[in-house]
């Protein structure tokens, strides 16, 4: 199975300059964890609620913070059309619960995470093993 069959494709894009409260409202109203950072149209970075909570609030930084301050600029990428297996190895390895896919020309097509891999009937055990471990990209 490809990664374009199991990735959500509609995905909201925050802007790098726009605040935390605004991306947190971003979140809010489409129940997620994770927004893409888009940037003259290139994916710049990652926010999360984590991002929010522990690079943000717990450092005594204010709602009006920019995004650019709190996210992961160390993306995790796939293709959409690589094969799922290979991209759940790869996101336990890098201990990351959810990945940005691209596709060639380098422009974001959608979010590949646990739920989509579980939706799709991929087995995502190797992905979740590693994801579980302490330490990836957002930890602190």
């Amino acid at each position: 199975m490809k990664v374009s069959e199991a990735m959500t494709s509609d995905v909201r894009i925050a802007n790098p300059e726009e605040t935390i409260q605004e991306a947190a409202r971003m979140l809010a109203s489409i129940d997620a964890g994770v927004l893409p950072v888009g940037e003259n149209d290139r994916l710049v970075g990652m926010i999360t609620d984590r991002d929010i909570a522990i690079r943000a609030i717990a450092e005594g930084k204010g709602p009006d913070t920019k995004v650019r301050d709190v996210m992961t600029a160390d993306v995790r990428y796939c293709f959409d059309d690589q094969d799922v297996d290979e991209v759940q190895r790869n996101m336990g390895d890098n201990r990351v619960r959810r990945m940005a896919v691209l596709n060639h020309d380098k422009r974001l097509v959608g979010i590949l995470s646990f739920a989509d891999l579980a939706l799709s009937g991929a087995r995502a055990d190797q992905a979740l093993q590693g994801a579980s471990q302490p330490g990836g990209a957002h930890s602190q």
